[in-house]
């Protein structure tokens, strides 16, 4: 398996952008400059952003600080722009007090940013009371305790809350706000952007905030992290480098500021970056020797072993436009002692690549493409587990057939191996024929999809293959419905139906809670099979299912939670607390999460407020 997180090792020679981006900021002096590195979701912002870090913490006779920042993960617990705000001045704070300069200045930084922090705390309750609303925030707490003991709802524990409350605002009031005489908004944010800028001069260094997932944010998480930024941009020794999809950027801008044309969104964005980058699309050769790292780096070799190759390799991938190769055979050539196993994943990705490149359900996404591997991983896994004899190529090429092709084409497929008495695709075997003798073929619907023309051409040929056992391992996608499987009619297109459309899963609750005990175990076994293929336990759609599905029949839930349980910590995401914080297994499933280690800080804050209070408002 491979994690679906950010790298700083280099698969796709990117290394040499993340080079150019580090030396304009060390070329700007000191001038301040933004930096968006765009693309679409998946592609290796992220990574490349960590690329761009090391460079930069390579320069010699540079000083550097680095504020990496992710909104996505404060989305729904704090407020992104005082969030930014604040890990930028306490960075600087610990910064400056381990380097011994600048530490005064860097203090009343802090100090002006928790004034910040304190005006948002009164005037949210202020305006609330100002239309009529209860206030929010600990002041809301003491309007609400204030509110029992009108309604002659006191007793001894209100009398004990009310005391809290009081201190909380006391202590968040002392905590934020050394005493001033007199100020305002403008002339903090006056004063706010001159401290900084004569903090950062009196430390000697450059200020180089590192922002990521902008793309994955609510507009309104995206907009206030854009407007923090913009309150410290054009400052001298800073640089902003923004990892985000510029298209979903302008659609946040778009939704915030309503009825603007495009001319404003363009130059609202424009504004805050100046300098674009895109990150470079993967063609054929790039996607093969992506793959082929991926196995390498799995594949059990020592560490200096798979550094060697993977800079060899890299540096092939810079020669391409020479019409150099990365292929098996120069891989081959790099070290001469693979394993058989690490050669056939080799002409896997050999034969593999030109489809992921072109196909446009994958079109040379870096993330999806592992998480192809990862699904033909888990698959191979079961395969063996189960004693099913699954050759690794024709399970590949009958993945690749289920995430590209028509959805009707392959449950016809299935179908028509579920029907053969040996599991034969037969009817493939003239249009495999034809096709790889490089004719055209006009196909019948729903198989007219340039698509399977091209997948046709791929080895091994399938017609003569029982694809039973590959079937058996791939359940969570289209099921192999035998009579084995004892599942009714009905039963077995509500499996289809949560498995195609598993977000749709709520209105099929009612026809499930009439479904038989057997069956619906059955059709869990099914849906948990799915959800193995998940690498990010937010709120995926097939949680939705696997939660429909339990309460028609409360029993599954108990399964639910364990499986839930048993995710790794770096996949688990907050969102996911307040999605099954109703549940009846949802402690027992918080209980085990606390005790994993690497347990992201947002996650374990939403689970702390489930505990206090039981319900999260998303």
């Amino acid at each position: 398996m491979w994690t679906d997180n950010e790298t700083e090792l280099d698969f796709l020679n990117f290394t040499g952008v993340a080079d150019t981006v580090a030396e304009i900021v060390v070329q700007a002096q000191a001038q301040p400059i933004s930096i968006g590195v765009s693309g679409a979701w998946g592609v290796g912002k992220s990574s490349m952003i960590r690329l761009i870090r090391r460079s930069l913490g390579r320069r010699e006779n540079s000083e550097f600080i680095f504020v990496e920042f992710n909104a996505w993960l404060y989305q729904g617990y704090d407020d992104a722009r005082a969030a930014l705000m604040e890990v930028i001045a306490s960075t600087l704070a610990t910064e400056a007090e381990n380097r011994k300069k600048g530490v005064e200045k860097a203090k009343e930084f802090l100090e002006r940013i928790n004034w910040f922090r304190l005006a948002k705390l009164v005037a949210g309750s202020a305006v609330s009371l100002s239309v009529g609303l209860p206030p929010v925030g600990l002041l809301g707490e003491l309007w609400g305790l204030g509110q029992r003991v009108a309604s002659g709802g006191i007793d001894q524990q209100a009398v004990g809350e009310m005391e809290h409350a009081a201190s909380g605002v006391a202590g968040a009031a002392s905590g934020l706000l050394a005493a001033k005489k007199s100020t305002s908004p403008p002339k903090e944010i006056h004063a706010l952007r001159q401290n900084f800028e004569e903090t950062l001069e009196a430390m000697g260094v450059t200020l180089v905030v590192l922002i990521d997932d902008l793309d994955r944010c609510l507009p309104e998480t995206t907009i206030s992290t854009l407007e923090a930024i913009r309150l410290f941009l054009f400052l001298k020794n800073t640089a902003f480098v923004i990892a985000a999809d510029d298209a979903m950027i302008k659609h946040a801008v778009r939704r915030h500021f309503q009825d603007v044309d495009d001319d404003l969104v363009t130059n609202y964005f424009d504004k805050l970056v100046q300098l674009p980058i895109r990150v470079p699309p993967l063609g054929t050769q790039e996607v093969r020797a992506y793959m082929m790292l991926l196995f390498v780096e799995k594949s059990g070799l020592d560490a200096s072993i798979r550094e060697e190759i993977r800079a060899k390799v890299c540096e092939q991938l810079g020669k391409t436009w020479q019409g150099k190769r990365v292929d098996r055979a120069f891989l081959q050539s790099l070290y001469g002692t693979f394993s058989n196993e690490l050669i056939g994943q080799f002409d896997t990705a050999d034969r593999l690549a030109p489809l992921m490149a072109t196909a446009s359900g994958i079109a040379g996404n870096p993330r999806l493409i592992k998480r192809f591997l990862n699904a033909l991983s888990i698959r191979m896994a079961i395969s063996k587990a189960h004693g099913v004899g699954v050759d690794e190529a024709v399970l590949a090429k009958m993945l690749l057939f289920e995430r590209l092709g028509n959805l009707k084409a392959y449950a016809a497929l299935t179908k028509a191996v579920a029907e053969n008495d040996q599991g034969k695709p037969v009817f493939l075997a003239e249009w495999e024929e034809r096709a790889n003798a490089g004719e055209t073929l006009e196909l019948p619907p729903p198989w007219d999809d340039p698509f399977i023309q091209e997948w046709l051409t791929l080895s091994p040929r399938l017609a003569g293959r029982d694809l039973r056992g590959v079937l058996y391992v791939s359940r969570e996608h289209a099921p192999l419905i035998t009579p084995e499987d004892r599942l009714s009619s009905d039963a077995a297109d509500l499996l289809t139906a949560l498995l195609e459309h598993p977000d749709m899963a709520a209105g099929l609750k009612d026809r499930l809670t009439k479904v038989a005990r057997a069956e619906m175990t059955v059709i869990m076994d099914r849906l948990l099979d799915r959800a193995r293929q998940e690498q990010e336990w937010g709120v995926p759609p097939i949680l939705e299912a696997c939660m429909v599905a339990a309460e028609a029949d409360p029993p599954q839930g108990s399964r639910v939670g364990a499986f839930l349980a048993g995710r790794p910590a770096a996949q688990i995401q907050p969102n996911i607390v307040p999605k099954i914080g109703d549940q009846p297994w949802a402690r027992a499933v918080f209980d085990a999460w606390d005790k994993v280690a690497g347990l992201s800080r947002p996650v374990k804050a939403a689970i702390k407020r489930w505990r206090e209070d039981g319900n999260i408002a998303v």
